[in-house]
């Protein structure tokens, strides 16, 4: 496979959607980069949940690491990897929440079990054992059932990109790479060595 520059889209998008049907159109786990205010990083994976013209949306604890470090240095990386494909995409951008009227949305569409979880766990935050966790799930399994109210603490990101880099694998490991710089209103594309 390559990937060259008169075959992209000109648009990163449509350049992302083209390959993520290429890979079978499903969402799924993406790595996700933050920074403490003072540069020290972290990386972990989380669900993309939805990719459109306004950004690429994720969901999480407020008060997790991710949550407060997105609070005081609200920009992040994502990578989307495609190992069969040998294709991988980076994406970079400002970070915000999203309406809450959103999130809403999406957490009754949520596994009960995992709406349970989100209201019970103190994310990122020590516990002292797996029956502290448990004692949590139960005192709001008793409280609301399988059916909790979607925690103030926990709801979803948006990632607003500024720059798009579409990473293709070639033999002898002259990969391509194409990066989307956003210039204006529209995308610059421009050919990284690899």
């Amino acid at each position: 496979m390559e990937l060259l520059e008169s075959q992209a889209e000109p648009d990163p998008l449509s350049q992302f959607a083209r390959w993520h049907e290429d890979a079978g159109g499903e969402l799924g786990p993406i790595a996700l980069a933050t920074a403490t205010p003072g540069g020290a990083p972290s990386v972990r994976m989380v669900l993309l949940k939805g990719a459109d013209a306004q950004g690429l949306t994720f969901f999480s604890n407020y008060d997790s690491r991710k949550g407060r470090e997105l609070e005081t240095n609200p920009r992040a990386a994502l990578l989307v990897y495609w190992p069969a494909a040998g294709r991988q995409v980076r994406i970079e951008g400002e970070v915000t929440r999203i309406d809450p009227g959103e999130s809403d949305a999406y957490f009754v569409t949520r596994a009960a079990g995992s709406r349970v979880s989100a209201a019970a766990s103190p994310q990122s935050s020590v516990v002292s054992d797996r029956a502290d966790l448990e004692r949590r799930v139960a005192e709001v399994r008793g409280r609301y059932g399988d059916d909790p109210p979607r925690p103030e603490s926990w709801g979803g990101y948006r990632l607003t990109p500024t720059t798009w880099e579409f990473w293709q694998h070639r033999e002898d490991r002259l990969h391509d790479r194409l990066r989307y710089r956003r210039d204006g209103s529209r995308w610059l594309v421009e050919r990284l060595a690899p």
